[in-house]
């Protein structure tokens, strides 16, 4: 028994005739009989008492025309359902507390305008997380700051980032030229918690140099490392992106490494062997149309050393 059996009994059914069934569903007149016969068959029931070539319901029929009009309705909402989520796809994305604070809304907004019914869901979390829902099938792709250490993923660097020191301007460090890390020895330091990428290429330029500093505060958030810093006279090394608005309008000061080893990118990530659609494709060509960060050619900053 098939959608196709009920549709046709339920037109010879409501019409009482096979004639017009045949018509609706440019099949035979003797197509329509067996398929009336077969779902008789199927349930061992009499449909129709067949008098003087004409068609009478029976009470089986009755009932089978009842459930059959439901079973149809319900179908034909499934089929409108899934016929509209197929026009809609959707583009998972893993975004990094920093790229996900003040790069990706721009890159969102070019996306949509340069696309159509493509829904967009983001998910932000740090560099080691995000590693794992990508391998958990639970993205499509992301834009994290971290390095991304699973084999099993693609890493290509797409954006430029830098890491610079910031102080408050009502931090003795504020509008110095130089400063060196002999004098960071006494100062407390609000960074992200461990996992973020942030932190792991800050970490691991510490233990190459043998420095030490006074952690204070852990935080995810960059709005809560944000008021350590502007609040509770503590520093951070964080994203230039991230204080942007802050340095330009003199709330903040940054340092800039004198090396380059706070220089890093955003790197676009996806599954080996996941084969992207062309949209995501798109998606990741806007995100390198945004590569380029230069504040530092419009701001005032020092140097650590």
């Amino acid at each position: 028994m098939t959608i196709r059996h009920l549709k046709i009994f339920v037109s010879v059914a409501e019409n009482g005739k096979m004639s017009t069934a045949a018509s609706k569903f440019f099949i035979s007149q003797p197509a329509v009989s067996q398929a009336i016969k077969e779902l008789e068959d199927y349930y061992g029931v009499l449909l129709f008492d067949r008098i003087s070539k004409k068609l009478y319901i029976t009470e089986a029929g009755k009932k089978l025309l009842e459930y059959a009009k439901n079973v149809l309705a319900e179908f034909d909402k499934l089929e409108e359902g899934m016929n509209a989520f197929k026009d809609i796809k959707t583009l998972r994305i893993g975004v990094t507390v920093t790229v996900g604070t003040n790069f990706i809304s721009k890159v969102l907004a070019e996306f949509k305008e340069n696309t159509k019914n493509i829904e967009t869901y983001i998910r932000m979390n740090n560099t080691k997380n995000i590693e794992t829902l990508l391998l958990e099938s639970e993205l499509d792709l992301a834009v994290v700051e971290g390095k991304v250490k699973n084999k099993e993923l693609i890493s290509i660097p797409e954006v430029d980032d830098i890491l610079v020191l910031v102080c408050s301007k009502n931090h003795p460090f504020y509008g110095k030229e130089h400063i060196t890390f002999a004098d960071l020895k006494d100062v407390n330091f609000v960074l992200r918690e461990p996992g973020s990428g942030t932190r792991e290429l800050f970490e691991k330029y510490l233990e190459k140099h043998k420095l030490k500093i006074n952690v204070t505060w852990e935080a995810s958030s960059p709005e809560v490392i944000k008021q350590a810093v502007i609040n509770d006279g503590c520093v951070t090394v964080a994203s230039l992106r991230l204080f942007e608005k802050e340095i330009q309008s003199g709330e903040m000061y940054a340092f800039k490494n004198k090396t380059k080893e706070w220089n890093r990118s955003f790197s676009v990530v996806y599954h080996k062997n996941r084969k992207l659609p062309e949209y995501a494709e798109k998606f990741i060509e806007i995100v390198k149309e945004n590569k380029e960060f230069n504040i530092l050619d419009e701001i005032d900053y020092g140097i650590l050393s």
